[in-house]
């Protein structure tokens, strides 16, 4: 069993300095080298915008400044990681959640306005576009993790269950959705089964060769911890060789590259940034760091 040893951590931590935004180092320094909480939400804030959404490429590969459901995701877990679930932002971005919701009751996956802006060739959207589980069911699953009582969640709730009790095949970003909501919504009886039922649609969108290379989906990008439930798709050995694999695919610059296709320069810094942090965090919860 290989462990991360201190001095590639220290090499994660100099790519960071050199490669990453500040939002990164800042959650580098909580969540490795015990800095405080004030410094990454400060570093969020300029990402908000005054209707309560979020944009300005917090997700990277949307460039423009104007709010999108997904950047909303980004936040919350940026909330989470900072321990702040009464920041006075969550309840903004709630409002603003409203104002955008589809009459089915999910927010869409992208919003027309992606259009007046650079981004990915992947956003794309109907002039109308209607309630996705991405980010829908990643959103509310946040929100009820962090006991929010907003009124936007019920509904959204309720759309989510809707539309999983519709689905037959999973394909992995919705299965990341998915999950988020099942780990966290308070009808535990309702979410196991649900988890039951969609086991085998799931594991069908998981690379389980950790050497695969091209755009692949990994047990660990979906049980980047040991709890919820898609720790119990995967067999002890299974999490082992790709954690293994993990350790393995660090680059001689101390961070780790994405598998999925950089469009424009500054994605491929920013994103790289983002997943050497997620990188050592599942490591840290596997008690691989060394």
């Amino acid at each position: 069993m290989k462990t991360l040893t201190t001095d590639r951590l220290t090499a994660a931590e100099r790519f960071l300095w050199l490669n990453a935004r500040v939002l990164e180092r800042r959650r580098f320094q909580l969540l490795f080298q015990g800095g405080a909480a004030e410094p990454l939400t400060a570093a969020l804030r300029p990402y908000e915008n005054p209707d309560g959404g979020y944009g300005n490429a917090l997700e990277p590969d949307l460039r423009g400044d104007g709010s999108q459901p997904v950047p909303a995701q980004h936040a919350l877990e940026l909330l989470h990681e900072a321990g702040q679930h009464d920041d006075p932002a969550i309840d903004r971005l709630c409002d603003h959640l409203t104002t955008i919701t589809a009459p089915d009751g999910g927010v869409p996956f992208v919003l027309p306005s992606v259009r007046d802006t650079p981004h990915a060739p992947w956003w794309q959207t109907p002039d109308v576009p209607p309630g996705s589980l991405v980010p829908t069911a990643t959103l509310a699953g946040q929100l009820h993790r962090i006991g929010s009582r907003h009124p936007w969640l019920p509904r959204a709730t309720a759309f989510c269950w809707t539309a999983i009790d519709a689905l037959n095949e999973v394909p992995p970003y919705i299965a990341y959705a998915v999950l988020t909501f099942l780990d966290h919504v308070p009808d535990r009886a309702r979410a196991e089964a649900a988890f039951e039922r969609l086991r085998k649609p799931i594991l069908d969108s998981v690379t389980l060769d950790p050497h695969a290379t091209g755009e692949a989906h990994f047990p660990l990008d979906f049980a980047a911890t040991p709890h919820g439930f898609a720790r119990r798709l995967f067999d002890d050995d299974l999490i082992d060789d790709h954690l293994d694999a993990l350790i393995d695919a660090q680059t001689e610059d101390g961070g780790w590259t994405v598998n999925f296709p950089i469009w424009t320069p500054i994605t491929g810094h920013e994103w790289r940034g983002v997943i050497t942090v997620d990188r050592l965090k599942t490591l840290r919860a596997y008690g691989r760091l060394g």
